[in-house]
């Protein structure tokens, strides 16, 4: 439990410095790595508590459930590949971040078209999906940007203190 909340901390402090700039955080990158390689309960766990951590920096609201969903799926399937060749693969991760950072933002868009939208129908649907379009791909590219850089030892050293502690298994 101590080692969640470690990097629940970590994942949701790494969110205050980059709130500045719109959708890049490294929070994506911390919950992917976690979540591929201490399975998919521990994925899902630390995505959605990041969501409510963080925002007791950044503000809560409506959207806190949708971030805690949409970071908690995001968690939860890097753990379902944590058995599969695709987490030694680094790139293979970078196009998971990068296609998650796009789903996040799908998932967030719905968000606002239950809330905000009526009468909900395609053409709002659509304009919501690409005004939002740049964000999505800002979130995706810093997932990128993050999984190049730091996967690989981030992915050691998460891996080791599982081993150590003989933790989740």
């Amino acid at each position: 439990m101590v080692f969640l909340a470690v990097l629940i901390a970590i994942a949701a402090v790494s969110r205050v410095p980059f709130a500045i700039i719109p959708n890049v955080q490294p929070t994506s990158f911390v919950i992917i790595t976690a979540g591929a390689v201490l399975g998919p309960e521990s994925g899902f766990i630390i995505g959605s508590t990041v969501a409510l951590t963080s925002n007791m920096f950044l503000g809560q609201g409506p959207w806190t459930p949708w971030q805690m969903f949409a970071w908690g799926m995001m968690g939860m399937t890097a753990g379902l590949l944590k058995n599969t060749p695709l987490v030694n693969h680094k790139y293979a991760m970078v196009l998971f971040g990068f296609v998650w950072g796009f789903v996040f933002g799908w998932i967030m868009d719905l968000w606002y078209l239950v809330a905000y939208i009526n009468p909900l129908n395609f053409k709002a649907m659509l304009l919501t999906f690409l005004g939002t379009g740049y964000f999505d791909l800002l979130h995706a590219l810093s997932n990128v940007f993050f999984l190049l850089i730091f996967y690989n030892s981030w992915k050691k050293t998460i891996t080791r203190f599982k081993i150590k502690y003989g933790l989740l298994d």
